[in-house]
């Protein structure tokens, strides 16, 4: 394990010293307040406390949803599948989807990447990518530490999990020996392992994309960035999440007496056939956000010279 984490805080260290200090709050390291703000019409300028402040409580929005989503759904993961099926009336078609619970909160979490590489600039959204994949081996640390600390029922030496509960009808509910927390755990471990890779490649790629667009557009075609960077990233999760819940975690409810292929490519699809209509929803709402937003921030259009983007005033000194 050290092993594994040491590249992770070297990165993190080098780039903390390469002056990566837009995560602190006024008054840390002498991190100025930010003065430049754009002049909208219709708008007043902003004092610089109140420019701060409002810089800092929309990213600090935008960054805790993220990370919320995440854990959750690194908690839940493959604990549930969703069994849906979409029936094509004309011509009597019906299409599988499968859905793992976890899947649900996932697109959000590049929505919200979306709007701090819009607002905040690639530093930002590459740190919060770090924080998350942070979070994830403090989930893990936990959920272990949890199940190697003694409880009140005896742990079976064989299938390392407690009774399982058994239903008490006078209390109407079931009596709890632990069993639900060593499931979670198991299942847990498996949704994180499978995730972990998936999430810094297709996370990084998001990033990555969304500015190679926005360079190539000179700021223009707003939907472009989001929807491209969001596709090609999520289509590398899906693949990368399923084959690795199968093949590791081994907790796809896939049928022994059909072809496998054929199920993983079922579920691979439905994944990502759900996030991609999850993107293309979300340009809605990424528009008028990022218009609003700013406004509201006082950063310059995304298309107004000589910077590239909005972000470069925050960029240059948010605090």
């Amino acid at each position: 394990m050290a092993r594994f984490l040491l590249p992770v805080f070297w990165v993190l260290h080098q780039s903390a010293a390469n002056g990566l200090k837009v995560l602190y709050p006024c008054g840390m390291h002498d991190a100025p307040l930010p003065s430049s703000q754009h002049s909208h019409a219709g708008l007043s300028p902003l004092s610089e406390a109140t420019l701060h402040r409002r810089r800092e409580h929309v990213f600090l929005i935008f960054a805790g949803i993220f990370l919320g989503s995440l854990t959750m759904l690194n908690i839940l993961g493959i604990t549930y599948f969703i069994n849906l099926v979409i029936h094509v009336p004309v011509v009597g078609w019906d299409i599988p989807m499968p859905l793992a619970i976890g899947v649900l909160p996932y697109p959000i979490t590049f929505l919200c990447t979306d709007f701090i590489s819009e607002l905040y600039g690639r530093r930002r959204a590459n740190w919060v990518v770090f924080t998350g994949f942070l979070l994830n081996l403090w989930v893990i640390l936990v959920l272990w530490v949890g199940g190697l600390l003694p409880g009140f029922a005896e742990v079976d030496p064989v299938t390392g999990m407690p009774p399982v509960p058994e239903w008490d009808a006078n209390k109407a509910a079931f009596g709890e020996t632990g069993w639900t927390f060593f499931q979670v755990r198991t299942l847990a471990f498996g949704a994180v392992a499978a995730s972990m890779a998936a999430y810094l490649f297709a996370q990084f790629i998001d990033v990555q994309v969304f500015h190679f667009w926005k360079r190539l557009t000179n700021g223009r075609h707003l939907w472009l960035r989001n929807n491209g960077s969001t596709l090609i990233s999520q289509l590398v999760d899906t693949v990368a999440v399923i084959l690795i819940t199968h093949f590791y975690a081994h907790a796809l409810p896939v049928d022994d007496q059909e072809a496998l292929w054929p199920q993983l490519a079922t579920f691979i699809a439905a994944g990502y056939v759900f996030k991609m209509v999850s993107a293309m929803v979300d340009t809605v709402p990424f528009y008028v956000g990022s218009h609003w937003l700013t406004r509201y921030l006082r950063l310059p259009p995304a298309t107004h010279a000589p910077h590239p983007g909005a972000a470069a005033a925050v960029e240059a000194g948010v605090g």
